[in-house]
């Protein structure tokens, strides 16, 4: 049997091991001794970023933030897709994880980091959120296993009521946020619908060949003249709430 080589490792602000591991020619995040991803399922980092910018018809410029830097799939599959125009801002909390890409992973999607539109930023994906109204065409978060299981336990703001509503904020009109899940979250889609967005669900494959879905990405989109209208009450907001499956 094939050992897992241990190739790197640091702490996390609340004191947890993060570790990046080797198997076979494939790359392993691994939180505390358990796998958070692997370049061997990709599959659904690939949607998150089709689901957050397959939509852009012809955008001017679009600007995208992406939370979590991770193995880079997610943001190789942006660049393919937003265009030569696109300015892409990945925040990334450890930056051991930067480091590592550009070392250990250079073949892998390491070399993204160095494409004239990516901005690298060090820190926590909620300062970049804050930056202002309008800021951004899509923003990706897979930063936990989804809006009720946090990595890091003060990422619980993205998914408050005061959390989505500044992620709202931080959209144009027509923006979407795309959120991976490493399971159902029934209720997040109402809390999504609550915060102004139109809200989806969608099944995602851990691989190509997968028989099931094994995970979720939920998708808030903002209305196209949403900030052209007067605030609505809850009870009046036109958005639907949809679950789809890929």
């Amino acid at each position: 049997m094939i050992p897992f080589r241990n190739l790197a490792e640091t702490r996390t602000p609340d004191g947890s091991r993060f570790s990046l591991h080797e198997h076979d020619g494939d790359y392993f995040l691994k939180l505390n001794g358990r796998q958070l991803m692997g370049s061997n399922l990709t599959t659904s980092e690939i949607m998150l970023a089709d689901l957050a910018c397959g939509y852009f018809q012809s955008p001017d410029r679009p600007r995208i933030l992406i939370g979590g830097l991770g193995l880079g799939f997610s943001l190789c599959r942006v660049l393919e897709i937003a265009g030569p125009t696109a300015v892409v801002v990945v925040a990334e909390l450890l930056p051991e994880v930067v480091a590592w890409n550009r070392e250990f992973l250079t073949e892998l999607n390491g070399k993204l980091l160095d494409d004239p539109r990516v901005k690298i930023v060090t820190g926590d994906v909620f300062d970049s959120i804050k930056k202002g109204p309008g800021t951004y065409d899509a923003i990706i978060l897979d930063v936990d296993n989804g809006p009720t299981s946090f990595v890091q336990a003060k990422n619980s703001r993205l998914y408050t009521s005061k959390g989505l509503e500044l992620i709202r904020s931080a959209l144009r009109p027509g923006g979407r946020v795309a959120i991976w899940s490493a399971e159902r979250e029934p209720a997040f889609l109402t809390q999504l619908a609550r915060a102004g967005f139109h809200a989806q669900e969608y099944e995602a494959k851990a691989h190509e060949r997968a028989k099931r879905a094994a995970y979720r990405i939920y998708v808030g989109e903002v209305a196209v003249l949403e900030k052209e209208k007067e605030p609505l009450r809850e009870t009046q907001r036109p958005f639907a709430i949809k679950r789809r499956t890929r």
